[in-house]
């Protein structure tokens, strides 16, 4: 993508995959080699604010140092004692001010940690940041997530409470979620979160789509036509000038099993 207009933001969701330790773990899976294939992606591509998925510790900071030193990320694992994978928000300081945040399970009951409900067997969460946009003064929410893989019950409630965090429950008005939703967009979780026009799927509302509709989880194949399971979604106030599928091989291979998705958006100030 081109450099984005003045007052654009642009924004990133990016599932980077975990690392593993098994020695016979898949070349093309191996965090010592996609560590810096993701740190050129990153660099190339210059979100000013990126939900990332499946971050483990030192990943996280790697993650950090490759967006550079304005960089600022907020998140803990999603365990009992905030350690494990993370939802993590990373924001450019330059750019926007953090007013607020906070980490919730996706669950019945949100404010306990590591607490699961609905049939999910791992925990699950939703990291909340609430930003004011240094150039333009627009305020808004931005919401990260990760949805559980194998319960449609526990993806079916967690839109639910996702959209009334960005909706119901934020002073801000304006918000965008991105996520790992492990289930297509014109999904009943997708639905839910379109109900009554609360939120919007900024890939058919975007003004230009610079890519195909490439399938998000590509496994690192070649990227194919298919069932974008990343999504980014906001408020209808939010218009989406550009939205993309980032397909793109670094230092001979690709960064993460799944594939990162970019929109350009003007959030009202």
């Amino acid at each position: 993508m081109t450099p984005a207009p003045h007052d654009a933001l642009r924004v990133m969701t990016f599932n980077v995959r975990r690392r593993f330790g098994a020695l016979l773990q898949p070349r093309a899976d191996r965090w010592l080699l996609r560590k810096h294939r993701l740190r050129e992606l990153l660099r190339q591509h210059r979100p000013h604010v990126l939900g990332a998925q499946e971050v483990l510790g030192g990943q996280g900071r790697w993650v950090r140092d490759s967006l550079g030193a304005d960089f600022r990320s907020i998140g803990a694992g999603r365990s009992a004692r905030g350690t494990g994978e993370a939802c993590p928000i990373l924001y450019d300081a330059r750019r926007l001010e953090l007013i607020g945040w906070r980490q919730v399970a996706l669950s019945a009951t949100p404010d306990v940690p590591g607490s699961r409900s609905w049939g999910n067997v791992i925990p699950r969460i939703a990291v909340i940041a609430d930003f004011e946009d240094r150039r333009t003064g627009a305020r808004f929410r931005h919401l990260n997530t990760h949805l559980d893989l194998l319960s449609s019950h526990a993806r079916l409630h967690s839109a639910e409470q996702l959209r009334a965090l960005a909706t119901a429950d934020n002073p801000l008005g304006s918000a965008i979620l991105t996520g790992d939703f492990n289930t297509g967009p014109t999904s009943q979780p997708a639905r839910i979160l379109g109900e009554h026009g609360a939120m919007r799927d900024a890939w058919p509302a975007a003004s230009a789509r610079l890519t195909p509709e490439y399938r998000t989880f590509a496994g690192y194949a070649a990227p194919t036509p298919g069932r974008r399971i990343d999504w980014i979604f906001t408020t209808p106030d939010i218009a989406v000038d550009r939205i993309s599928i980032i397909s793109d091989r670094a230092r001979g291979g690709w960064a993460s099993d799944h594939l990162p998705v970019v929109a350009e958006l003007r959030v009202p100030g």
